[in-house]
C-alpha cells in the first residue's frame, strides 16, 4: 500500500484501499494525497475534500502545509491563501522561506513583513529575510528602522550584502585589510607535508583525494596563512583551491585571488566576438568551474564553461567551429569560445535579459520562461522565487560574481541591484 501511495496515489484514494478508521490508514491517505498535490494542486484538493472531514486539525494543517509549498514552487496564486490555512508554528524551514517568497512575488510588501515577524529567529536572522524585511519596512514608510537593517547588512561580503549597500545612500565601505604574501611565504607552503602530498596526487591525476590533503593542511590556518595557501594554489594553477582558500578569510582578504582571472585575454576576446559582458562570463564560469578546465559534473557538463555534450555539438556548429569532437569540449579555446556563444544565443532568446539568461543556462532557456510572472519583476524578486534551489543560488552568485569582476576591473558604473535590472511580465 505505501508502494502505491506513491506511484500511484490517485488509484489507492479513488478505490478507498486504506481506511480512514486507523491511524495508519489517516496517515498513508494523507501520503497519497501528498503526492497528488506535488504534481496537481487541484486533483489533490478534490481528492482531499472528499477526506477532509475525517482528518483532525493537525492533519488538515499538515495537508494545507505541504499544498501550498508545491503550489507556491510552481507559482500559483492560491498558495498564499493554503499557507493561511495552515497552523503557522506547523511549517519547516523550507515552508515558512515560501511563504514569504509567494508574498514578496505578489509584492505584497505588509504580508511580506508580517510573515517575516512571525519566522522562527534563526530563520528571520538569515540575510535574505534580513533584507527583505528591510525593504518591505521601506514600503511602510518605516524608513529608520529599515536604514538600520541594511547598515548592519551591508558590510557583509556576499550578495544580499552587496545590495543592502545600494540602499545606503553615500555609503562607503570599511577599506579591506588586504594582504599580499611574499614569495619566500608562499614557497613555505609547498614543504608541509599534506601540500606535498597533494601536489603528489594531482600528478597522478586523483584529484579528489589531492583536494582532501589540501584542506586537511589548511585546516585551522589564521587568515594570513590562507592568503599564503591561496598565492601558492594559484601558482600550482589549482584555481578552484585558490578561489575556495581566499574565501575562507573572515578579516584579512585578496579580491585578486578571490575572483581569479587565469584565462582573461581568452574570454576578453569571446565576449567580444559574441557581443556579450565580460564580467559576465567570468561570473558564470567562476561559479561553474572555478576555472578548471578538467571539471565535470556529475550530470556530464566538462570544461571551464561546463557544458553538456549534446550543448556542445549544437554550439560548436552554430559557431563555426570545424572539425569538432567530442574530445574537443575540454580544451580551453574550444570550451570558452562555444560556451560564450551558447550565452550569448540564450541571452538573446531571453531578449537580452541577463537574469534570465543567467537561469537558463543553469535550469534550461524553456524553465526561466515558465518562471515570469504577469507583471514585471525586480530582478532580485524573480532571483529569489526561483523554484529550484540550485537555480536560484547559482544566479544570486553568478549576479555577485559579476558585479565583483566589474569592481576588478575598475566598471564602477553599476551597482548590483542595477545590474539585476528588471524582469518582463510573461504577457511581453
Amino acid at each position: 500500500l505505501l508502494k502505491r501511495a506513491s506511484s500511484k496515489p490517485a488509484v489507492l484514494l479513488k478505490k478507498k484501499q486504506a481506511s480512514m478508521k486507523t491511524r495508519f490508514g489517516r496517515e498513508l491517505n494523507l501520503f497519497a494525497l501528498i503526492n497528488l498535490v506535488k504534481k496537481d494542486s487541484w486533483q489533490g484538493m478534490k481528492a482531499f475534500r472528499k477526506l477532509e472531514k475525517q482528518f483532525d486539525a493537525n492533519e488538515t494543517s499538515y495537508f494545507f502545509g505541504k499544498l501550498a509549498l508545491y503550489a507556491a514552487k510552481r507559482h500559483e496564486p492560491e498558495a498564499i491563501l493554503w499557507f493561511q490555512k495552515t497552523d503557522f508554528e506547523q511549517l519547516d524551514h523550507e515552508q515558512v522561506s515560501w511563504y514569504a517568497r509567494t508574498a514578496l512575488r505578489k509584492q505584497d510588501w505588509r504580508w511580506l513583513l508580517d510573515i517575516i515577524d512571525q519566522m522562527p529567529r534563526e530563520v528571520a536572522e538569515e540575510a535574505r529575510w534580513r533584507y527583505w524585511k528591510a525593504r518591505a519596512l521601506l514600503t511602510e514608510r518605516r524608513k529608520q528602522e529599515a536604514m538600520a537593517i541594511f547598515a548592519d547588512l551591508a558590510p557583509e561580503r556576499h550578495y544580499y550584502g552587496w545590495l543592502a549597500r545600494d540602499e545606503v545612500k553615500g555609503y562607503r565601505p570599511a577599506k579591506w585589510n588586504v594582504y599580499k604574501p611574499r614569495q619566500h611565504e608562499i614557497n613555505s607552503i609547498g614543504k608541509l607535508a599534506g601540500v606535498i602530498r597533494a601536489k603528489a596526487l594531482f600528478e597522478r591525476d586523483m584529484r579528489w583525494e589531492a583536494r582532501r590533503e589540501w584542506y586537511h593542511a589548511i585546516e585551522g590556518f589564521s587568515d594570513q596563512q590562507l592568503l599564503v595557501a591561496a598565492a601558492y594554489a594559484n601558482q600550482q594553477q589549482w584555481f578552484d583551491m585558490a578561489i575556495n582558500t581566499a574565501d575562507k578569510t573572515k578579516d584579512q582578504h585578496d579580491f585578486s585571488v578571490r575572483y581569479l582571472m587565469p584565462y582573461r585575454s581568452l574570454m576578453r576576446q569571446a565576449a567580444k566576438r559574441y557581443q556579450v559582458d565580460e564580467t559576465w562570463v567570468h561570473g558564470i564560469t567562476r561559479q561553474e568551474s572555478r576555472f578548471m578546465h578538467y571539471a565535470k559534473s556529475h550530470a556530464g557538463a566538462q570544461g571551464l564553461m561546463q557544458l553538456m555534450p549534446t550543448t556542445a555539438r549544437w554550439a560548436a556548429k552554430r559557431a563555426g567551429v570545424k572539425g569538432y569532437k567530442r574530445s574537443m569540449i575540454r580544451d580551453l579555446d574550444t570550451n570558452v569560445n562555444i560556451g560564450t556563444y551558447y550565452l550569448s544565443y540564450t541571452l538573446d532568446s531571453m531578449g537580452g535579459n541577463k537574469i534570465m539568461a543567467t537561469a537558463g543556462y543553469n535550469a534550461g532557456p524553456s524553465r526561466a520562461k515558465k518562471w515570469l510572472a504577469n507583471q514585471p519583476l525586480e530582478g532580485a524578486i524573480y532571483a529569489e522565487t526561483i523554484p529550484f534551489n540550485e537555480t536560484r543560488v547559482y544566479v544570486q552568485r553568478v549576479m555577485a560574481n559579476t558585479h565583483m569582476y566589474a569592481k576588478q576591473l575598475g566598471l564602477t558604473n553599476k551597482t548590483l541591484k542595477q545590474r539585476m535590472g528588471v524582469v518582463p511580465a510573461r504577457s511581453s
